[in-house]
């Protein structure tokens, strides 16, 4: 049984920082780490790899070449494989374009049985990705899954949260499943891991490497159009008024009567 999880690396810092002419995130010069979601994510398919023999591990990213450091740590855990889809022709995708490139790289590469992602990245926060990839690969979906509970007959039974409380839904395989934060943390790397790691080639892929129509993948590609982009002004702050309730209803509807809101 393939599994392939699908990982980003984003980030690691709050002080974001947006180009002025893409209006996209610079990353230069920023530390990443892989998304946090996603790791969740490996996380519950190698729960199933100690649990089902047969379960073949891969990992797929989409991102620039230095992402391979990271991404070791994924075979350092356990992984079987690690694919990164690196190129220039790529930059820029918004989520359409960016699950229009994972989802024709997972035909590539032999597809799958289950398709992991995290529920979102902390970067964009969209949680668009993992149910763009089913939409692509017209696929049953199961967003927002907390554990996998069995395995059997070409089907896949989860637990997902929701609002009130949790469902348990079944669905045929191949399926893509979202990710969120589950009750293990991500296991760390072991020794032997590490070792093969830094043995292990990450495999590349470009965009003449994949059956990608042009108009689809990178900016060029992202129906997604951001107009303007900012950071959020600091309120001043609030005006404290005392004395008798009398006194200070009188001094709120002056203040508010000069706003013109009564």
């Amino acid at each position: 049984m393939r599994v392939v999880v699908c990982i980003k690396e984003v980030p690691d810092t709050t002080e974001v920082k947006i180009d002025p002419e893409t209006n996209t995130l610079i990353r230069q010069g920023v530390p990443s780490i892989l998304n946090p979601f996603d790791m969740y994510a490996l996380e519950t398919a190698l729960q199933l790899k100690d649990k089902y023999p047969d379960v073949q591990v891969s990992v797929l990213s989409m991102g620039p070449p230095q992402a391979e450091k990271n991404l070791r740590d994924t075979i350092a855990m356990g992984a079987d494989e690690v694919f990164l889809i690196t190129d220039k022709a790529f930059a820029g995708a918004d989520t359409h374009a960016t699950s229009y490139t994972l989802s024709t790289a997972i035909k590539h590469i032999g597809g799958a049985d289950i398709i992991f992602a995290g529920k979102q990245a902390i970067d964009g926060d969209t949680a668009q990705t993992g149910p763009g990839i089913a939409e692509w690969l017209d696929l049953p979906q199961i967003a927002f899954v907390k554990k996998i509970h069995n395995i059997g007959d070409g089907k896949l039974t989860a637990e997902r949260s929701t609002e009130i409380g949790y469902e348990i839904v079944e669905a045929q395989m191949p399926v893509v499943i979202t990710i969120v934060k589950i009750e293990s943390d991500p296991r760390l790397p072991s020794l032997r891991g590490m070792m093969k790691a830094k043995k292990s080639e990450i495999k590349k892929l470009t965009a003449k490497d994949l059956p990608v129509d042009e108009k689809k993948i990178g900016l060029s590609g992202s129906p997604t159009q951001v107009h303007k982009i900012f950071n959020p002004q600091r309120r001043a702050g609030g005006q404290i008024l005392e004395g008798e309730t009398q006194d200070m209803v009188k001094k709120v509807l002056a203040e508010l009567e000069k706003l013109q809101v009564v």
